[in-house]
């Protein structure tokens, strides 16, 4: 057995930052195969060869993957989700799933607070009238933030930093979180309500929780009939989270 084959054997089936390749290619005990362009097929059938995987969100290691997996001792996401990674089946070969929760929480607040913002002051519309050679200021003008009521869908890293900057804005903050306590709601100058209030009562509404059986489709219909008319719906989190038929017909009516 040469050297190469006594190394822990990593696989890296997306693009990862450099420094994130680096690091593991100086690492003496690991031999690292970038692969970021990687088909399923293929992942498929050379999984067996390896350690360790390594993913972002254009795989999806599914069961199929993960049986052909028998080396396989751990999976980890480069990212906070891992809804593309078939849990129940990494569990049963005792596999184990790691993420990244804290890699992308600054850049997904600012994100969010960008997409707020465009919502509120119509840049991308008015970008657009410009561009066509239109001027039409009056119709663009928007809404000013300040005073207005965010409603957080989770307050977690990434809603926790939202509202932190909501709050700069002179923004009244409720959330709709049931892993978080009342307590820690009020240290962080949010109002934790039902998320029926939350709905009937906010000017933007922020989604910032998982994919998971129990918030899949958790805005249909129903949670859109409460909303203001006026109101704005991000999604900075998973689009399951959303039932877009039912935001369609939303908007629509």
């Amino acid at each position: 057995m040469n050297r190469s084959e006594q190394k822990f054997r990593v696989l890296l089936a997306d693009a990862i930052a450099p420094e994130g390749v680096a690091i593991l290619e100086e690492a003496e005990a690991i031999d690292v195969d970038n692969r970021p362009d990687i088909d399923p097929q293929t992942l498929k059938s050379v999984i067996g060869d390896y350690d360790a995987l390594i993913v972002r969100s254009r795989s999806h290691v599914t069961s199929e993957i993960i049986e052909n997996a028998g080396k396989l001792k751990v999976i980890g996401r480069a990212g906070v989700g891992v809804d593309n990674i078939d849990i129940n089946s990494a569990t049963r070969r005792g596999i184990v799933v790691l993420n990244a929760p804290g890699g992308n929480v600054i850049a997904a607040a600012e994100l969010t607070f960008s997409l707020m913002l465009s919502l509120a002051r119509n840049i991308p519309q008015a970008d657009a009238a410009l561009r066509q050679g239109r001027w039409e200021r009056s119709r663009f003008k928007g809404i000013e933030l300040n005073g207005k009521t965010l409603g957080l869908v989770g307050a977690g890293r990434i809603g926790s930093e939202v509202a932190r900057r909501a709050i700069a804005f002179g923004m009244k903050i409720l959330v709709y979180d049931p892993y978080l306590s009342r307590e820690r709601a009020e240290q962080q100058r949010m109002q934790l309500v039902t998320l029926p209030d939350l709905l009937e009562q906010s000017d933007v509404v922020s989604l910032h929780c998982p994919l998971t059986d129990e918030t899949q489709g958790l805005l249909s219909s129903g949670e859109f009939r409460r909303m203001k008319k006026t109101a704005f719906l991000i999604n900075a989190a998973r689009g399951g989270v959303v039932d877009e038929d039912a935001l369609a017909q939303a908007l629509r009516d």
